[in-house]
């Protein structure tokens, strides 16, 4: 057998967990040309291929796919390993990897992860935006943030800021032209500014007022796919938006939104950030914890 580098075997696993060897290269900070010559080293010295590559994607082979088995644990260990050394330092040092759906970055998470940085310096936030439900074990993460009915029973969660509201906001402009909505149902006679999760659902407006509740599938013309550009459709004039608070409340302050059906806000639970219910915790993760934790919300 041919000399067998260990840092190839961690490559390897980064390449299946990222899906392929154009991902695994910007999360290693490298060139694509650089994972594959590893893996094709790699495979050379065992004397057998571990991946299946076409074009469009790569995938383990049934050999790939022990090896990897057998991996992931070892390749934890040494972590873990690791990142027990850091706890002799003054301060602990590494990456905390974090997945979010966009609006929680926004206005929770990316704030918070620059005052950490500042306390912490040896430590760096990779901070990655989807709003789809991922496995973040499976993923590489240390962490996510979803809502609080949206966590699996083998995580620990913690709250991450206040509880959530929804705002229904239009410009003056689009009011003057087509009038104000006094009830939720009003809505189905506007244009509204609808938005589709990644994983195909169209979001629904939901309502409350004394005790009612009410959901409903708004009508429009403008699909988008992100908080932000149905923002700046609304500011365009575009239609209604439905925006949590954070996105809007300067532009209602300052007059370029006006907030419609406000009595009819219904609050919603905070977001909460989750990890892996285990015993080995790195370093980073725990100052990250412990500064969430200590952290003053308004």
């Amino acid at each position: 057998m041919a000399l067998l580098r260990l840092d190839s075997l961690e490559i390897f696993e980064n390449v299946v967990r990222h899906g392929g060897f154009r991902a695994a290269a910007a999360s290693r900070g490298v060139s694509s040309s650089a994972i594959s010559q590893s893996i094709s080293v790699l495979e050379e010295a065992l004397g057998i291929r571990l991946l299946n590559r076409t074009t469009r994607s790569v995938a383990p082979t049934e050999a790939g796919e022990r090896l990897l088995e057998r991996l992931k644990p070892a390749l934890q260990e040494i972590r873990t390993a690791i990142d027990d050394l850091n706890r002799l330092r003054e301060s602990p040092s590494g990456t905390v990897r974090i997945n979010a759906p966009g609006p929680a970055v926004d206005h929770v998470l990316c704030p918070l992860a620059l005052q950490f940085m500042e306390a912490y310096p040896d430590v760096g936030v990779e901070i990655i935006s989807d709003a789809a439900i991922t496995d973040i074990v499976e993923q590489g993460f240390d962490a996510g943030v979803r809502f609080g009915n949206q966590l699996d029973q083998d995580m620990i969660a913690m709250p991450l800021g206040p509880a959530l509201r929804y705002a229904i906001v239009a410009t003056p402009d689009y009011i003057r032209k087509n009038g104000r909505p006094m009830l939720p149902h009003d809505l189905v006679h506007h244009d509204c500014i609808r938005r589709r999760f990644p994983g195909g659902t169209m979001v629904t407006w939901k309502f409350a007022k004394d005790g009612e509740e009410l959901e409903i599938s708004p009508k429009g013309r403008l699909t988008l796919s992100s908080a932000y550009q149905e923002l700046q459709a609304a500011l365009a004039g575009s239609g209604i938006a439905h925006l949590f608070e954070d996105y809007v409340r300067e532009h209602v302050e300052q007059g370029e939104l006006i907030e419609l059906l406000i009595e009819w806000k219904q609050e919603l639970p905070s977001w909460y950030l989750y990890y892996p219910n285990r015993r080995h915790t790195s370093a980073a993760m725990r100052a990250f914890l412990d500064h969430i934790r200590s952290h003053k919300w308004k």
